[in-house]
């Protein structure tokens, strides 16, 4: 049996090697011969997904070759592409019109509303558009979405007429047919669902809490699975998304959904439905650790034609939790901690996504993280603190002396969200403190005290708190500078955390050199 599986990075790293599991042989296609699946394959073929007409000439070069028996992906945004070149071929899959139904945002609402499943109002908006008119009829806060893609880009929520016609501008760039979406916002928890169809059968393979983050943007800082909502609110969920997936036309293959439950209406609604499996590594990580079930093995016996076994195997009824790790603006001057974290216990893999001499931003979506982690433990609150525990683990050190890390630390606006939020006297102290001393009592590693450091409450992003942020800092510094450091750390870490509060401590070192390694503690 012979498999063509489009993409060839990590996310589909899971699809090639159960694919090869089942004896099969696998040829993969990316834009990018770098891909990390790209080696894993049995033969690479450097074809851009987007090439429609250039994947299903290279599908019929398989055919005439080796014989195919499906074309697969998963975690990609090519799930029309598959459909297309599966339709081109006569092999197993839904058509392409079903594709393009649950890969376009406008056209998948309009499908959700036409069949009557709960989805949010909405509206189309491109660059000739008038944005006062795209919200005609809807009430604010409203989303603003690109049409056409994933992985939250350009996506966020707005409050006023201002905010939308900044919200289209800044979406439209992440569409490929240059269109946006704006829909209603609705309040409450998320959760994504992976599942597998045959006909009439909708059988799901796993429920996860998301947990999302950084209003008004929607940047996804981990998930769990499985979910730990009640029975009566998963399953209204199941019910929403299995109503969507018929909506769509899915009838053969892997479905993904992003469902919200809604309190105030008591319903849940839909936020998107996808014709493949889960990327963020759901599907082909937290869910096969969770359950001990290879949904991937599953999927990709479907998309050569074989039927779902009659007999669902078992859940063994363990966590699995992914957590991301981020940084504020900058270069990355070396990374911290990695060997530590996944020597934790419960802790299963880590993925590291910056290296020294990247460039890194504050997130807005979610291919703007630097790192993840996956824990897997008998227990949930064992398999959450694995993740957590990991994730704080890891520092990315930055480059002293970088403009776009001095902009933000002096940054006051609402977003990117302060790490601490200090109120009151301890506000105001922070505020008339000088940036620099001359010296004074209790100066500890070139920085002055800071008197209200241990009442500020609160954690930041990674989980730690505003003393314990400050100890850490000072523990990894090396020499310090000349001066004694007084508002102008204290207000990094109040701003960017340990990553602000280190940062400034480097770059008043001596020389202002870029630290080597160094150990991070948990």
């Amino acid at each position: 049996m012979t498999v063509f599986i489009l993409g060839a990075g990590v996310m589909q790293i899971p699809a090639i090697r159960s694919a090869k599991e089942l004896g099969w042989t696998v040829v993969a296609a990316d834009a990018n011969p770098s891909s990390p699946g790209a080696a894993l394959a049995n033969r690479f073929l450097p074809v851009d997904l987007k090439d429609r007409d250039g994947l299903a000439a290279a599908a019929r070069g398989i055919r005439d070759e080796l014989g195919l028996g499906g074309v697969f992906t998963a975690g990609t945004d090519f799930s029309a592409s598959v459909a297309w070149v599966a339709q081109e071929l006569g092999l197993p899959g839904i058509s392409f019109e079903t594709a393009l139904k649950a890969s376009d945002k406008l056209m998948m609402r309009a499908s959700l509303a036409a069949a009557g499943v709960n989805s949010p109002r909405f509206a189309s908006a491109s660059a000739v558009d008038d944005p006062s008119l795209a919200a005609a009829g809807l009430d604010f806060p409203l989303v603003v979405k690109p049409a056409d893609s994933m992985g939250a880009r350009g996506c966020r929520a707005v409050r006023d007429r201002r905010e939308l016609a900044e919200a289209i501008a800044a979406a439209l760039p992440h569409s490929r047919s240059g269109r946006a979406i704006v829909e209603e916002y609705l309040e409450g928890p998320e959760f994504s669902i992976d599942a597998l169809v045959d006909g009439d059968e909708v059988r799901i393979r796993g429920v996860a809490d998301r947990h999302i983050s950084f209003a008004p943007y929607f940047v996804e800082l981990g998930h769990t699975m499985p979910s730990s909502y009640p029975p009566e609110v998963i399953a209204e969920v199941l019910r929403v998304f299995r109503e969507g997936v018929a909506a769509l036309g899915i009838r053969l293959g892997a479905a993904k959904g992003d469902i919200k439950y809604c309190p105030s209406r008591g319903r849940a609604v839909v936020g998107e439905i996808a014709a493949r499996l889960s990327g963020g590594f759901m599907s082909g990580w937290t869910y096969p650790y969770a359950s001990g079930i290879d949904v991937t093995g599953e999927a990709l016996r479907l998309c050569v034609g074989q039927r779902l076994d009659p007999e669902p195997a078992a859940d063994r009824g363990w966590v699995s939790a992914e957590r991301a790790f981020i940084s504020i603006p900058g270069t990355v001057a070396s990374v911290l901690g990695c060997v530590e974290a996944e020597r934790l216990p419960y802790v299963k893999q880590l993925f590291l996504r910056a290296a020294p001499g990247d460039s890194v931003v504050f997130p807005s979506n979610n291919v703007e993280k630097c790192g993840n982690v996956i824990s897997q433990a008998p227990t949930r609150e064992a398999a959450v603190q694995a993740a957590e525990s990991a994730a704080r683990a890891v520092i990315l050190r930055l480059v002293p002396s970088d403009p776009r890390t001095e902009a933000y630390l002096a940054d006051e606006g609402s977003w990117p969200p302060p790490a601490f939020a200090l109120e009151g006297a301890a506000a105001r102290e922070l505020a008339e403190l000088p940036e620099y001393l001359d010296g004074g009592a209790g100066v500890q590693g070139g920085v002055a005290p800071f008197a209200p450091a241990a009442a500020v409450e609160g954690r930041d992003w990674s989980g730690r708190g505003f003393a314990e942020s400050a100890a850490l800092a000072a523990s990894l510094a090396g020499t310090p500078g000349s001066r004694v450091l007084a508002g102008r750390f204290w207000r990094a870490l109040a701003r960017g955390g340990l990553q602000g509060a280190l940062y400034v401590l480097d770059t008043a070192a001596p020389a202002a050199k870029a630290p080597g390694e160094a150990r991070a503690r948990r």
